[in-house]
């Protein structure tokens, strides 16, 4: 018979963490600072413009920020691991605009297929920049930005003049950038639901736990068997399937759609996302930081446009946000590193 080990009767009793171990990992959380730059950002703005906060400012500032939220999502999983796709303005432009000619040229034609075709078509998009990665073993930034500039001409080779306005898409379409549920525009309430998504799947799943690994040490990741190029490609073309969700909903949110729908949002979106907490060098970072990100950066321009400063200074502030984010992760890697070769040597 097995006697069952009990514990001493002088031993204390097990505990969780103490409070003060509960507050330094809330404030070890990468996405503490964007959060709290996002909370001064708007107080002061409202201090200074009431107007900012009304119903009809915070719906502005939502609807606003609704597609770079998706596109960061998407742009998060690639950088986590170690790479970066610049064609998602360009791949949102394609569906875009493929979304206009679809609703003008079949009429009646349900949004749910809409929506699957430019997700379709976002992941074939997606799925040549995985392939050009994994295959050619190029470096994403330079493969990217190649198909950023083919996606574009392919786009305006379709588009050449042509626009497709509010007018050609179904009153239903058109409401989901306008219709609320308890205050939230229908879009947002899609991004927030992809966010969620993603979030569960990074923190819940065995391929969403790799990413991290891989953009921490690909070489160590192989060595423990996880399946490199195969993950790399699942994260290119997720971000395409995202793209091509936010290009559906961009031509509901957007009155017209044409050759030039896109361009240059690729940059925003790389700002979301490292601005949000994901590091530049991988390995590390949320989607829930990525948009938090995206919606700091597009509500300071709302708050910068309502104080009434000059678009320069805008850009030049998103500019420094992004430099202090890269500069700040960089320390933290350098102090963490510091710190597990002083545990080494202790051990040792």
């Amino acid at each position: 018979m097995t006697a069952t080990p009990t514990r001493p009767a002088d031993a204390p009793p097990s505990a969780g963490p103490t409070p003060a171990a509960r507050l330094a990992t809330v404030l070890r959380l990468r996405e503490l600072p964007v959060t709290i730059a996002l909370i001064a950002l708007v107080t002061v703005t409202y201090l200074a413009n009431p107007l900012f906060l009304s119903s009809q400012g915070v719906k502005d500032l939502l609807l606003n920020s609704t597609i770079v939220i998706i596109l960061a999502v998407g742009q998060a999983l690639v950088i986590i691991t170690r790479n970066v796709d610049l064609s998602v303005g360009s791949i949102l432009g394609l569906v875009a605009f493929s979304t206009g000619t679809l609703f003008a040229t079949v009429p009646g034609i349900p949004i749910v297929v809409v929506l699957l075709a430019g997700m379709a078509l976002g992941a074939l998009l997606g799925a040549i920049n995985g392939l050009l990665v994994t295959v050619a073993k190029v470096p994403a930034l330079v493969i990217t930005l190649g198909t950023l500039y083919i996606y574009r001409g392919l786009n305006n080779a379709w588009a050449g003049g042509t626009q497709y306005f509010a007018g050609d898409r179904p009153d239903a379409f058109g409401a989901l950038s306008v219709d609320t549920v308890a205050g939230f525009p229908l879009i947002t309430l899609i991004a927030l639901l992809v966010v969620a998504v993603v979030a569960i799947y990074m923190v819940g799943t065995r391929p969403g736990r790799d990413l991290y690994a891989i953009g921490s040490d690909p070489d160590a990741a192989k060595l423990f068997g996880i399946p490199v190029a195969r993950r790399v490609f699942l994260a290119f073309l997720t971000n395409g399937v995202l793209a091509g969700i936010a290009g559906v909903l961009y031509a509901s949110r957007f009155n017209s759609v044409g050759a030039t729908t896109g361009t240059g949002l690729e940059l925003d979106v790389v700002a979301a996302a490292v601005v949000g907490g994901v590091a530049i060098f991988g390995g590390s970072g949320t989607v829930v930081g990525a948009a938090l990100g995206a919606i700091l950066l597009t509500t300071i321009t709302s708050a910068l446009t309502a104080l009434r400063v000059d678009k320069f200074w805008q850009q030049a502030i998103v500019g420094v946000l992004i430099l202090a984010a890269i500069i700040i992760d960089r320390i933290a890697a350098v102090r963490t590193a510091k710190k597990l070769r002083l545990s080494e040597a202790r051990d040792v």
